[in-house]
């Protein structure tokens, strides 16, 4: 598949830049493959570099305010700085890391509703810097991610939406600035208790850090940590649990633990 963008880095005459991508489908930790087209217009310019970094839509909290923004990460330089002659075609092959922390984009083949996730490309001419549009790619799931949410869909809960919140959680190792919220409507059983069920991965190389909040019919969980579960599952024995029975002793314990589950 081919995704392309044209920029003008040095307004009407300057050079022109197509991405291409091998494949725009990737999971965590995995690459994404391409080549990014330089064309020369007019007259001849130095190019100081080219850059990728993956972008997504953020949401931001403070104090009396709350707003969405792009958050870039991931990035990395694909190209040191080159004289473009006038017409001169320069091609600059790259494999472009994608983080483990990178928050999911498709489940099962569709977009997760409130996810935004694209590949931009940086190009920098004299000191001016042109970032083009997003070159949308999508991003799977690993198995582990999909035991666990296939645990879930078992137990009754349906996916709801996504979104990616600007900060760190508590107690657990995070690299990047931000983390995904995988939203649940309630499975029929506890319905009558719970409004949701929002499911975090923070995901390594060898493990991926699970946290799971609920939210009570009436408001959110504000005392104790009984709304709360984090829990690490190794990557190479995620096959081995019965996740779905885990999942849900771990609900029954904690709503009964408040008092709203027998």
């Amino acid at each position: 598949m081919v995704f392309k963008r044209l920029m003008q880095a040095m307004g009407v005459g300057g050079p022109s830049v197509e991405t291409v991508l091998v494949n725009p489908h990737c999971r965590p930790g995995g690459q994404l493959e391409g080549r990014i087209r330089v064309a020369g217009g007019e007259h001849a310019v130095d190019i100081t570099h080219v850059a990728l970094g993956l972008v997504t839509r953020v949401e931001v909290e403070s104090a009396d305010s709350e707003y969405h923004t792009d958050q870039e990460f991931g990035r990395g330089q694909v190209s040191g700085p080159f004289r473009l002659e006038a017409g001169q075609r320069y091609d600059i092959p790259f494999r472009f890391q994608v983080p483990w922390e990178t928050p999911l984009s498709d489940l099962y083949g569709r977009r997760l509703p409130g996810m935004t996730m694209g590949l931009r490309t940086e190009l920098e001419v004299a000191r001016a810097v042109d970032s083009g549009d997003l070159d949308a790619v999508s991003v799977h799931p690993l198995p582990v991610h999909e035991r666990l949410l296939e645990a879930l869909l078992r137990l009754g809960f349906r996916f709801a939406r996504a979104d990616v919140e600007r900060g760190h959680l508590y107690g657990v190792r995070q690299s990047l600035p931000f983390y995904q919220e995988i939203e649940f409507f309630p499975a029929p059983r506890y319905a009558g208790v719970i409004n949701q069920l929002e499911l975090t991965f923070v995901t390594a190389a060898a493990q991926t850090q699970v946290v799971l909040e609920l939210d009570k019919r009436g408001g959110v969980f504000t005392e104790g940590r009984d709304a709360f579960g984090r829990f690490t599952v190794d990557h190479a024995t995620h096959d081995t649990v019965d996740w779905a029975a885990h999942l849900d002793g771990w609900l029954r314990q904690s709503l009964t633990r408040r008092g709203l589950f027998s």
